[in-house]
């Protein structure tokens, strides 16, 4: 590959979904999440269990050419706000905690980034996020991405947001997310990454990188 930053990196990322594109273009990518019980590599990514709070500096910054995070939303985002008394300030602060864990790694690399959570308490708490969208506004890329869902995104290092590519022949987005009936899978579908964006993002930043 001729462009020398040549890893790109996914925190509290179970599925991989934004790491496809660029394990497909030879990038290094590893997925990291807990509920990685074991390192192994499948379709050229590599999906790691480490220690967020002390492992990070197994990476060379240098060689980071993209970062994304998707840390726990469960505590935050307001459409559990009914529970948020319930659920105490200790839960509340190691969600904070963990979304400050992901935004630090990411400002401390010299590559674009995006942090992904939905409409949550973090806008109170931090910064109100730099661009938002729902997966059927690249339903162009993946016709099976047209569903709503409010995504927010906090970016930086030169993140290049997408410009939405629609398929406006397959109807209505349907709202799948919020009918999906409880089970033990329900958390990882609701909260993967669609691939019409993940591969809108790919190819929106990796002109800025090789030029970087």
């Amino acid at each position: 590959m001729s462009c020398k930053k040549n890893v790109v990196v996914s925190l509290f990322d179970y599925t991989g979904n934004m790491l496809k594109p660029w394990a497909k273009a030879g990038y290094d990518c590893y997925a990291i999440d807990i509920r990685h019980k074991e390192d192994y590599i499948n379709n050229g990514i590599r999906y790691m269990d480490i220690d967020l709070s002390t492992e990070l500096d197994m990476f060379d910054g240098n060689d980071i050419a993209f970062v994304s995070a998707f840390p726990p939303c469960t505590h935050l985002a307001v459409s559990g706000a009914r529970w948020f008394k319930g659920k105490g300030l200790r839960k509340l602060a190691d969600s904070i905690n963990l979304f400050a864990t992901a935004t630090e790694f990411c400002e401390s690399v010299n590559a674009p980034y995006i942090i992904e959570n939905p409409v949550s308490t973090i806008s109170t708490y931090w910064r109100k996020p730099d661009y938002s969208f729902h997966p059927w506004q690249y339903s162009g890329i993946e016709p099976k991405d047209n569903y709503t869902k409010k995504t927010c995104l906090w970016t930086g290092g030169g993140f290049v947001m997408p410009e939405y590519n629609i398929d406006d022949s397959i109807g209505k987005p349907d709202d799948r997310i919020h009918k999906a009936p409880p089970s033990p899978d329900r958390g990882n579908f609701r909260s993967a990454t669609p691939l019409g964006f993940a591969e809108a993002v790919f190819q929106a930043n990796q002109q800025v990188i090789k030029l970087s």
